[in-house]
């Protein structure tokens, strides 16, 4: 009778030791998923990143807990958004995600009307088609925007302030980004009222970004404006190493640009957008529709100056220039 006994609690030991791996999975299972949805996987910063989980964890999800969240990158290849796209569609993900990627945006837009999708890039949303307005969004996308295409001409601005002799300056931009040619449209414009000559370089790798670094001389240009792009944001410590070795005052709409030895950066600190986004994503978890969540838009554009870099261009920054900085660094 003991054996029947000691058998039986063994098999129950058993049954349980694998009955709570089936309930842990089923658990994680039936946690709503949220899908991120990129073009690239190597553009955002663990900064970024950061801002993201805290605002989802001010919302009171917390990933693995409560939240499964899953990454899907095209890593370059933006023509695999679409299929991707379709593909969180059909498996029913509870949001998208596409943060600083309007390719993916599209790609999401045009896979579904009724999942929801959470943007943040820069530009305008509603005249782009992505929502009927800032305030009552309409559909199923609702997001962040910064201002880091919109002030590209006062970066040329605050250039030409530092090098009032300068004649030509250059401009670059990934020509793969939809947009691209608002960049070159806004600087054009920006450089005939500055009577400025601009040249356009291209890049959309580290190798591009040597190659634009060395034809600066032959173009005879006294400075270098970064466009505001992902993939540039991450190369920042690429760009303040060649802006220095080449000796070219060089403005980016990246704090981080400046804050790794580059001269000057004027642009939205995109943190407080991608934590706006997590809460976005959160609050929709919880049931809210992003027909009723308004788009959020950047409100502080700032301006940092490195002195340490100015001195080693051998600059002198206008005291002008650096009472309206919101950052000197030294």
């Amino acid at each position: 009778m003991a054996s029947h006994i000691g058998r039986r609690k063994f098999l129950a030991a058993l049954s349980g030791a694998v009955a709570w791996p089936l309930a842990a999975r089923a658990q994680q299972a039936a946690m709503p998923v949220v899908a991120f949805l990129h073009g690239d996987s190597s553009i955002w910063t663990d900064a970024q990143k950061r801002a993201f989980y805290q605002g989802l964890n001010q919302s009171g999800f917390v990933e693995g807990r409560n939240v499964t969240i899953e990454y899907h990158f095209g890593e370059g290849h933006h023509d695999r958004l679409p299929a991707m796209a379709a593909e969180l569609v059909r498996r029913r993900v509870a949001v998208i995600v596409t943060l600083g990627n309007r390719p993916a945006i599209l790609a999401a837009k045009a896979a579904t009307k009724t999942v929801p999708i959470v943007f943040l890039f820069s530009g305008d949303p509603v005249a782009l088609g992505f929502v009927a307005s800032l305030k009552q969004p309409g559909g199923n996308l609702t997001g962040a925007t910064t201002l880091n295409t919109e002030v590209g001409p006062k970066r040329l601005e605050l250039l030409h302030e530092l090098l009032p002799t300068a004649t030509a300056m250059a401009l670059l931009v990934n020509p793969t980004s939809p947009a691209a040619e608002d960049q070159l449209r806004e600087a054009q414009a920006a450089a005939r009222t500055l009577g400025l000559q601009l040249h356009l370089l291209h890049a959309q790798s580290e190798s591009d970004i040597d190659t634009a670094f060395t034809s600066l001389p032959q173009l005879r240009a006294g400075a270098l404006v970064i466009g505001p792009d992902p993939i540039f944001n991450q190369q920042s410590e690429q760009f303040a190493a060649l802006a220095l070795r080449h000796a070219v005052p060089t403005i980016s709409p990246y704090r981080e640009f400046a804050a790794r030895g580059g001269l000057m950066s004027y642009g939205t600190d995109a943190r407080d957008l991608f934590r706006v986004a997590g809460v976005y994503t959160g609050r929709i978890l919880k049931g809210e529709r992003p027909a009723d969540l308004p788009v959020q838009q950047a409100t502080r554009i700032e301006l940092h100056i490195n002195m340490k870099t100015a001195r080693a261009l051998g600059l002198t920054v206008p005291a002008t220039l650096l009472g309206r900085a919101d950052e000197v660094i030294e």
